[in-house]
């Protein structure tokens, strides 16, 4: 074998040990800000993918819930044994909502409702009021958390990018030290760099995709809440007529 190929040979395979392009090597390889950033978006990706299923599975459970208590609603039975049995236990913000109503009615059927136009356009006013305060709270609850995954899919790539430059910056003082333009003195620090932008797309993209999904989710069961409410509200409007 030729000793000059032999020599070749032996330089191009300790570059490749050196040079080791794996996930891991690029990762240890970086410089300590590419690092930080790698670290930063890697907490953010848990963090959305935590709040990503959190959110998933409560809105699931809150769907079934609202099934399981209109059924009961709409059965035909008597509101006053669906509220005793609904303040033992609050569950979800549809009971909550059909909760505070029924107190407030409650309240004033204790009073004894006086007779009078003003008097019940009063009474449901404030039904309207504190059903209106109740899903405002419930709902503040149940979209709380998902503003992080708009944040993370908006800011993930531009943090990703500012490593990306700064392993270039790094790659060019490089190579101005080594006064060596070739690929192998290069690529390792221009992987590693682009590399940062990879981890913030990884961190991005399934936040985006999860914020627009859950927003919609959280929307439709917030216009359920306000349907709900507004029919509760005009059966008990028709009570107050009844009664007087």
């Amino acid at each position: 074998m030729d000793p000059t190929r032999a020599v070749d040979a032996a330089q191009l395979g300790g570059n490749a040990a050196v040079h080791d392009l794996s996930i891991g090597a690029m990762f240890i390889n970086a410089d300590i800000i590419v690092k930080l950033v790698m670290i930063a978006l890697l907490i953010a990706s848990v963090w959305s993918w935590a709040i990503i299923f959190e959110k998933t599975i409560r809105l699931r459970r809150l769907k079934a819930a609202a099934d399981a208590f209109e059924d009961a609603f709409w059965s035909g039975g008597s509101l006053d044994t669906l509220y005793e049995r609904a303040i033992k236990k609050i569950k979800d913000p549809m009971t909550a909502v059909f909760a505070a109503g029924m107190r407030e009615w409650k309240h004033a059927s204790e009073r004894g409702l006086a007779p009078g136009h003003e008097v019940r356009a009063g009474l449901q006013q404030r039904i309207d009021r504190v059903m209106a305060v109740t899903i405002a709270r419930e709902m503040g609850s149940v979209e709380k958390s998902i503003d992080v995954l708009a944040s993370v899919s908006s800011t993930a790539p531009f943090v990703g990018l500012f490593g990306t430059v700064w392993g270039i910056m790094n790659s060019f003082n490089s190579i101005a030290a080594s006064q060596n333009t070739s690929l192998a003195v290069v690529a390792p620090g221009i992987a590693e760099a682009l590399f940062a932008t990879a981890v913030g797309l990884v961190a991005a993209i399934p936040a985006s995709v999860a914020y627009n999904k859950l927003s919609n989710a959280v929307a439709n069961y917030g216009d359920r809440l306000d349907a709900f409410s507004s029919e509760f509200s005009a059966i008990l409007s028709r009570h107050l007529e009844e009664k007087h």
